[in-house]
């Protein structure tokens, strides 16, 4: 006679218990077991079989595969974290990694956070040594800074949002639209109205007319990335919320800064499905074009979610991302393919994305090649916000999308720029941390290299140095 197989998943069935804040009697009671054989499954003695996980299912309305899942997602975001240099010389066999993520998924989780916190640590330390070294002051209360510093230590990626969001994009998708799903769901009217009656918004929730308000100046993607957003904020709270824990803020502002971003994840995390994008990038060679039409998005906001695809298990290109004005200011900044953004002071200028506004709308591509010698390739193009109608204000700004070099393949761009000795430019981070004495469009020194006086001769670069 067969017996009925089971799971050992006892920390993870004692962890779901105290989230729902039962005791083992309540548990027992519910599950018409005894306490006793609850603490058994707990602690691993007993495997947990499959007419007891269905009972568990109906009774708490819980996933059947998230207390099998769990572990395996764990392991992975070990393995991950393992890769730092930090790391070195440490050997995590995968089955220890396992083991560890099986049985004490509290410890696991608790040393994925330490890691987590040692990142920003690391981002906050950097950001101070720049700001002291450049005679500026400390942005450690800087909401911008602060909320980039969670980004960047997270590598801009958050799979819990991006299950929550792949959930309700089902959701959404099993109704005609999703206006139907907003008066269904929410009790919601959405409503596109002249920009003269929205008092300056592009969005609105209006709880006293039932109504969401979006401005019908709006292109389509706009309109749906908004209403996207909407629906994140009703009903992804709770998922967001729990990402922004994992944080220490100085400031309310930095807070609320982050939660934005976060909400705006979520949102194109709804319209670009992670297992439908990570699917399609592939089979587009990252053409941010043909995915931007396949998913009914904006080219930014296309190139945005491509830097988001690091889930555990499920990885893509590493991507990095900034979108810059015409006078250089950047105006946001992800990276999840560890590129060294200049923190402080001003980008190279030799950098294409300096150059795509004489060709608005143009995707140029670009090598590069800092002086350690890492090589990336950047693809940039102009993008435009506002407009609509006529007279209405419109803002010109540049994006850049890359990546390291050994991914650059796998990206439909390279089929015209193939790599080559010659091919990259050679770029700094800026100014002042580059040493390349040649430059000749140098805005100011190096840290650390005497300036020639120019009493008796003048070079032809901005500057001329001592050998020492």
């Amino acid at each position: 006679m067969a017996t009925e197989r089971g799971l050992y998943v006892g920390p993870r069935l004692r962890r779901m218990r105290r989230d729902l804040g039962l005791t083992q009697a309540d548990m027992a009671a519910a599950l018409e077991v005894s306490a006793s054989y609850i603490a058994l499954l707990e602690r691993n003695n007993r495997p947990l079989t499959a007419g007891l996980l269905l009972k568990l299912a109906q009774t708490y309305d819980v996933d059947l595969g998230s207390l099998g899942s769990g572990a395996a997602d764990d392991t992975a975001r070990l393995q991950a974290v393992l890769k730092d240099p930090v790391f070195a010389g440490i050997d995590g066999a995968a089955g220890e990694l396992t083991d560890m993520a099986t049985n004490y998924p509290g410890v696991t989780e608790a040393l994925l956070r330490l890691y987590t916190t040692y990142q920003e640590g690391q981002l906050a330390f950097a950001d101070r040594g720049a700001a002291a070294g450049a005679g500026e002051a400390d942005d450690a209360s800087d909401p911008v800074a602060e909320s980039r510093r969670f980004l960047a230590a997270r590598r801009n990626s958050f799979p819990a949002l991006d299950d929550a969001a792949e959930r309700l994009a089902q959701q959404v998708g099993a109704r005609d639209n999703v206006t139907s799903y907003f008066q269904t769901r929410h009790g919601l009217r959405v409503r596109r109205v002249p920009a003269s009656f929205m008092a300056g918004s592009t969005r609105r929730l209006d709880r006293h007319r039932q109504e969401v308000l979006l401005d019908d100046s709006l292109d389509a993607a706009s309109q749906a990335f908004q209403l996207a957003l909407q629906l994140c904020y009703l009903e992804l709270a709770p998922e967001i919320d729990a990402v922004l824990e994992g944080g220490a803020f100085a400031s309310e502002s930095g807070e609320r800064l982050t939660r934005r971003a976060l909400a705006s994840y979520a949102a194109a995390a709804v319209l670009m499905p992670y297992s439908a994008f990570a699917r399609a990038v592939e089979a587009r060679r990252y053409d941010v074009e043909a995915l931007a039409r396949q998913f009914g998005c904006s080219f930014e906001q296309t190139a945005h979610r491509l830097t988001t695809l690091q889930k555990p298990g499920q990885e893509r290109v590493p991507f990095f991302f900034i979108r810059v004005d015409p006078a250089g200011n950047v105006s946001k900044r992800l990276d999840g393919a560890g590129f060294p953004f200049a923190r402080h002071g001003g980008g190279c200028p030799l950098w294409s994305i300096h150059h795509v506004f004489r060709t608005p709308r143009e995707i140029v591509t670009q090598w590069l090649e800092l002086p350690d010698g890492q090589r990336f390739f950047s693809i940039a193009r102009t993008v435009t916000a506002g407009g609509g109608a006529f007279g209405a204000p419109r803002v010109e700004r540049a994006i850049a999308l890359g990546c390291a070099a050994e991914h650059a393949g796998k990206l439909i761009y390279t089929a015209s720029a193939p790599a080559g000795e010659a091919s990259a430019t050679p770029i700094g981070v800026t100014c002042r941390l580059c040493q390349r004495t040649e430059c000749t469009a140098r805005s100011e020194p190096p840290i650390g290299r005497q300036i020639l006086p120019d009493d008796i001769r003048r070079t032809s670069l901005p500057f001329g140095f001592s050998e020492t």
